[in-house]
């Protein structure tokens, strides 16, 4: 069966059907970053749903060539590049790095492409050409273009905005407003004293481009007229997404996008991120102070997208102490299934594949990772009687990495190699309780735990982990 998925434009729970005939390849764009800053926790839970999003519908057979923009010409990028006096793209430049590193950071799946707006500039002319010629555009006195909603009735559809009962504005400029100011918006921005060196040549005059006509532009080059899946935060869904829809459609007369999907907010600690309130967080912030990657990617991931996901530091440390049930579980099955020779049978505990369906229906993430703990449940009580089989566990494994090729939570390989001078003092310890010194024994165990490592003893001997 095919994953269900909800549709912010329908407002329904729909299957999901790809537009390639032969129902495998999926054209997925995925809003990115504007490079203004360092992106922070709430970007980073719409990436973290985009990236669950692709693996699981790769995990079902899906091929998806998924697009991810990056915002590096807006009123924000051209703001603050003046104010540090940098030319825009000295001022972008690391904040880009930055991005691609945070996404390693979070194991999020490298994008086919991720196209820059400035990149971009000549499409984004030749669609507003043909948005004036089919008078979907018009020319205002400052030499500016904007987009005529009037001429476009869908407009509002996917915001579900009734545009009869909101007093349209005057013509917007800004590449933000809100819904109180429903009215034409900029399609070209004419050059003035505050773009600065920023401006491009065009059948207009010199200007720049507004930041809904990018994301168009991009998305029509690299996916083609229609694409399956647009993803995003709600605060995308208007003005944003609802503009690029009415962009798209007028020039290439065709549906734009079968599927909107949108995450809900991020808030800190029960309330809206703000650095005014001091709760304003960067991956960076959070990773200062002791967390991992992976102990953020769960944090973000464990709450289902269309719900609002409160970020505190008692769900942080929660989130650690999960991964450390699941890595010590992981741990056991591994120790288990070194006697096991050949592949082995799945057990019927673990046999089942509640974890994708509940993926399958609108990515229930909270449902999946139900079915996991359950799973790890029933797998330590079988192996407390005695019950599961060294092939069993190989079985289980197996499993295991189905999940994990989802979730992407599971310990590198690497972070987990115990270092060499650690190594050294393990070792030592281990001498001193065959000499049953237990002095000693106990000094070396605080020296192991000071260097962030935790000595475990069991009938197989000292089991090293990572604090």
């Amino acid at each position: 069966m095919a994953p269900r998925l909800f549709n912010t434009y329908s407002r329904l729970l729909e299957e999901f059907a790809p537009i390639d005939p032969a129902g495998k390849a999926v054209k997925l764009y995925t809003c990115g970053p504007t490079v203004y800053s360092f992106a922070h926790i709430g970007n980073f839970r719409a990436y973290v749903f985009e990236d669950l999003l692709q693996r699981h519908l790769e995990a079902r057979g899906y091929h998806v060539h998924r697009v991810m923009n990056l915002t590096d010409v807006d009123d924000k990028t051209i703001r603050n590049s003046r104010k540090e006096g940098k030319a825009l793209e000295e001022f972008t430049a690391p904040f880009k790095q930055a991005f691609f590193e945070d996404l390693r950071v979070l194991r999020i799946k490298e994008a086919n492409a991720y196209p820059a707006a400035t990149d971009y500039v000549a499409r984004m002319v030749e669609m507003i050409g043909v948005l004036m010629e089919r008078n979907f555009a018009y020319q205002a006195d400052d030499g500016s273009i904007y987009y005529r909603i009037k001429e476009f009735p869908e407009y509002g559809k996917l915001a579900h905005l009734d545009l009869d009962q909101l007093r349209p504005g005057a013509r917007v400029k800004s590449d933000e407003y809100e819904k109180e100011n429903v009215g034409d918006f900029a399609l070209w921005k004419a050059w003035d004293e505050e773009d600065g060196d920023v401006g491009w040549a065009s059948p207009w005059g010199r200007g720049r481009p507004g930041w809904h006509i990018e994301c168009s532009a991009m998305a029509g080059a690299l996916l083609g007229d229609e694409i399956d899946i647009h993803c995003g935060g709600e605060d995308n869904i208007f003005p944003h997404h609802e503009a690029e829809i009415a962009q798209s459609e007028a020039v290439t007369g065709k549906k734009f996008v079968r599927y909107w999907m949108h995450c809900k907010h991020l808030m800190v600690n029960g309330q809206k991120m703000s650095k005014s309130l001091g709760n304003f967080y960067t991956l960076r912030d959070v990773l200062a102070k002791g967390y991992t990657g992976r102990e953020v990617r769960y944090a973000l991931l464990r709450v289902n997208y269309g719900l609002p996901l409160n970020f505190t530091f008692e769900g942080m440390a929660d989130a650690r102490a999960s991964l450390k049930r699941i890595d010590a579980w992981v741990a056991r099955l591994k120790d288990h299934a070194t006697t096991a020779s050949g592949e082995g049978d799945m057990p019927a505990l673990a046999a089942h594949d509640r974890f994708g369906q509940a993926l399958d229906n609108d990515l229930n993430i909270s449902g999946a990772l139900g079915e996991l703990f359950k799973t790890i449940t029933e797998c330590n009580l079988a192996f407390d009687k005695g019950e599961l089989s060294p092939v069993q566990a190989r079985g289980v494994l197996a499993w295991w990495e189905r999940v994990n090729a989802t979730l992407a939570i599971e310990t590198d390989a690497d972070t987990n190699a115990v270092p060499a001078d650690v190594q050294a003092l393990v070792d030592q310890r281990a001498a001193a309780r065959a000499e049953k010194n237990w002095k000693d024994s106990d000094e070396l165990r605080d020296a192991v735990a000071a260097l962030g490592w935790t000595i475990q003893d069991s009938k197989d001997g000292q089991k090293v982990t990572k604090s």
